[in-house]
């Protein structure tokens, strides 16, 4: 450990170059940053295209909600079995390794389903069997990323590159939707499989470009299961942290899946077509897109990021339940965009508070930690809403977690006011 930690500055430093377009957005001053970021970008448009397809092609074939969710539901399920162990795995080996071989897994799910549709064999079963093994795959993709990016940035500029991700991700949010919503429609969902897999060679070339010292393995006695108890004792001996993780599991299994029901919303409670449905994504993605970037442009002014984060999260909340309110499909655009917006300050400084407050040693098995909560728990949240909506209707079992989430957030702010204070 004493040797990666002396290592680290020089590192840092010789991938700095600052730019005046990097004015603002100091994390864009690393040019290994820079390489992840953008090869990054590119590949996740294809990712939300990809999901914008599945959305769509589950319904297609099933004409069941429930479905549906249980199509996101098992596409987590792998993550929820084992993140905890990933984290443990990201802190002992070569991190840039491991991303890259997550990467290359799920470029080949990308490239069955496209390969499955254009044959025109796709069945419901193999859709769901491919979710299941990417769902082993982003249980160690997840917390491996998100704990490299301190390797990259350095702490000086983690927030600033954690809202950079956050901005990209939802921008790619934006596009990814609008072009698979107009692809869908002009030559069927196989194309956005094709080129979603495509897609992954630019962030695997971004990650071979990086420049790194020599991976230093990091000696371990202890085991795996001492490695996890460690983690707890940790979360337990700061209230924020438990805090934020408790509510970060309450999100996620009853805000979050308002996201898998979308399709649902699009066709059977706004009654627009898949590119509607793309629409409605790239909405949500809009506003989030907006979010992270006011958050880097002013990450180094933000002093109390916790009361922000609680703002954020009880906004959230509140706009979703708006959201199934509404039956008009240019009013349901702005709120979503507005819910976008504030899941994103929410997501984005609660991941930035934890590894903050998170010692170097640490890191990755938190950030595994998180992700179970964060992505493991949500094929619950998918699970029960699509059971709920299929008993009761999409708007009231998507209406009933935002409010769930809302009522958390606010009891959270007022029951620790240390966190508020952060």
């Amino acid at each position: 450990m004493g040797r990666e930690n002396a290592t680290f500055p020089a590192m840092t430093e010789a991938a700095r170059q600052r730019s005046p377009s990097a004015v603002g957005l100091g994390a864009l001053a690393h040019r290994n940053f820079r390489l992840f970021f953008f090869g990054q970008g590119v590949s996740l448009v294809g990712t939300w295209m990809q999901s914008v397809a599945l959305g769509w092609l589950v319904l297609d074939l099933t004409n069941s909600p429930f479905a549906v969710g249980l199509n996101s539901a098992l596409r987590a399920l792998g993550v929820l079995v084992f993140t905890l162990y990933a984290g443990i795995v990201a802190d002992r080996v070569d991190k840039r390794r491991l991303i890259i071989l997550t990467q290359a897994l799920q470029m080949v799910e990308a490239l069955a389903l496209a390969v499955l549709v254009w044959t025109g064999v796709v069945a419901v079963w193999q859709v769901m069997l491919l979710a299941l093994f990417v769902g082993v795959v982003n249980a160690f993709d997840i917390p491996t990323r998100q704990s490299f990016i301190v390797d990259l940035a350095g702490k000086e500029d983690l927030m600033n590159a954690i809202a950079l991700n956050s901005s990209m991700f939802n921008a790619a949010r934006v596009v990814g939707p609008a072009i698979a919503g107009a692809l869908i429609g002009l030559v069927g969902v196989g194309m956005c499989f094709f080129l979603n897999g495509v897609s992954y060679i630019a962030v695997i070339l971004g990650l071979m470009a990086i420049r790194l010292p020599p991976f230093q393995p990091r000696p371990s006695a202890i085991s795996a299961w001492s490695g996890f108890r460690e983690v707890l004792v940790f979360l337990r001996s700061d209230r924020r942290v438990e805090t934020l993780v408790v509510l970060t599991a309450i999100l996620s299994v009853f805000g979050f899946p308002f996201l898998v029901m979308m399709p649902v919303f699009a066709r059977d409670v706004l009654h627009v077509n898949a590119a509607g449905y793309g629409a409605l994504t790239a909405a949500v993605g809009a506003g989030a897109m907006l979010g992270a970037l006011a958050i880097a442009v002013n990450s180094q002014r933000i002093v109390r990021r916790g009361r922000l984060m609680t703002l954020g999260g009880t906004a959230f909340g509140l706009c979703v339940l708006a959201f199934t309110l509404s039956r008009s499909f240019a009013v349901s655009l702005v709120l979503l965009a507005l819910a976008g917006c504030a899941m994103i300050v929410n997501n984005a400084l609660t991941n930035t508070l934890l590894q903050t407050l998170v010692p170097d040693g640490l890191r990755g098995r938190v950030m595994g930690f998180y992700s179970f909560v964060f992505v493991g728990l949500s094929p619950l949240g998918a699970f029960q809403a699509g059971a709920f909506a299929e008993r009761f209707g999409a708007p009231v079992a998507i209406g009933m977690g935002a409010a769930v989430c809302a009522v958390a957030v606010v009891v959270a702010a007022w029951r620790v006011p240390q966190l508020r204070e952060t």
